[in-house]
């Protein structure tokens, strides 16, 4: 693997897939983003990618396409397609996975690391999560809402060369990137914010920090935050209060680089009437919940809700 400059190759180009490969390509690496939407592709050959709001607003040359058998390398594949569809994702890319080549999941929820991995190798997935919050606009355009960090760490924890190179790397072309030595601890803290935000989001097509402002709201949302935290804590995985509330104020926040001031992935899924990450997100926490004896009726709550919004246009999923 290139560590100095890698060829990245970006499964997903929706939000956070144009943000990212939009902003390491706008520092120099060259990267290739792989989406299914044939208008949003043509746009970005045509037109450049088209990035708004933090950072400033501006137009990044950044290679796209519908077909991933058109590409034959490649040092870093980062997964930011939606959860369901990480089988056939993996499948279509599983061609450019050789050697040192390392395949990082930044997908909400518990569980696409080990998908990914039975597909590709589970010796060449990292676990990955981002605090960074986008939207599409348009075809070929994304708004930025933030400047908040990136983490990539081996599933098992603990230090390692790939990556701290991938991190250092990332950071140099313009994404800040850390190594994380229990990336599985981080990403119950990103969980943290999904659970609570998400579903609501979702329901009432408000934004984080309008969801906060209104006091019924909030208090809902928090019930939700320690729900997760105490099903994190019967996995081993301990989260304390101030911890939670911490990673909450981030994401509420509108200054300093928080993201408040966006909605969550799923309230553009059901805005747009597309499937959304409920059973991986909501539905992963809701199970642990169960199997470790840790009631979560509010997480319940926001499931059902969730559910019944997608019923409206979507067949439920069978079992």
């Amino acid at each position: 693997m290139n560590s100095v400059a890698p060829k990245v190759v970006i499964v997903g180009g929706g939000a956070m897939g144009c943000l990212f490969g939009g902003l390491l390509a706008e520092g120099g690496l060259e990267v290739t983003l792989v989406d299914v939407w044939t208008e949003h592709v043509d746009a970005i050959n045509r037109d450049g990618l088209r990035i708004l709001g933090h950072g400033g607003d501006r137009t990044v040359r950044v290679a796209a396409t519908a077909d991933p058998r058109s590409l034959d390398r490649a040092d870093v594949i980062l997964f930011q397609c939606k959860s369901y569809a990480n089988e056939g994702a993996a499948r279509s890319v599983r061609h450019l996975v050789a050697g040192s080549t390392a395949v990082i999941s930044f997908q909400n929820g518990l569980g696409n690391e080990e998908v990914i991995g039975r597909i590709v190798g589970a010796e060449h997935v990292l676990g990955g999560l981002t605090a960074q919050g986008a939207t599409v606009v348009a075809a070929g355009v994304v708004r930025n809402f933030g400047n908040l960090p990136s983490y990539i760490g081996e599933l098992a924890g603990g230090p390692s060369t790939r990556a701290s190179a991938i991190a250092a790397a990332f950071t140099r072309h313009g994404l800040p990137t850390f190594a994380s030595e229990n990336i599985k601890r981080e990403k119950w803290q990103k969980l943290l914010g999904n659970v609570a935000l998400g579903a609501v989001s979702a329901a009432t097509d408000l934004t984080s920090a309008e969801i906060v402002a209104i006091p019924e709201l909030r208090t809902v949302v928090l019930r939700a935050l320690d729900e997760t935290a105490a099903v994190a804590r019967a996995c081993g995985v301990p989260l304390g209060a101030t911890e939670t509330r911490a990673v909450f104020d981030r994401l509420t926040s509108v200054a300093d680089g928080g993201t408040g001031a966006s909605k969550s992935s799923m309230a553009a899924d059901i805005a747009h009437r597309r499937p959304t990450e409920i059973d991986t997100i909501h539905g992963a926490v809701a199970r642990l919940g169960r199997e470790h004896g840790v009631p979560t009726p509010t997480i319940d709550a926001m499931l059902g809700i969730v559910k019944g919004l997608q019923s409206h246009y979507a067949a439920p999923a069978a079992g």
